[in-house]
């Protein structure tokens, strides 16, 4: 992966991550670097979810790919907060 790839990957990722954590409902006790990291994660993930189910390249936005990886940021940060939460 190029430089280029890294900084939209992160760029991304912070997006996914804040979208994801505003589909939450709630206060969530973690940080912005998790979300962060979260976001990233999903965001990864979720581009291989949709290439697996062929919908990761599509004419305009791919909305199929965008909802799959707001859907695993959020999921992220819901256990990621449920787990600091029983600390």
């Amino acid at each position: 992966m190029e430089i280029d790839g890294i900084i939209s990957a992160i760029v991304i990722g912070i997006v996914i991550g804040v979208l994801g954590r505003l589909v939450v409902p709630g206060r969530q006790r973690i940080g912005i670097l998790w979300t962060i990291l979260v976001g990233i994660i999903a965001a990864l993930v979720g581009s291989a979810i949709a290439a697996a189910f062929d919908v990761a390249d599509t004419n305009g936005v791919d909305w199929v790919e965008w909802l799959i990886q707001i859907g695993l940021a959020a999921l992220g940060v819901a256990a990621l907060d449920r787990s600091k939460a029983r600390r």
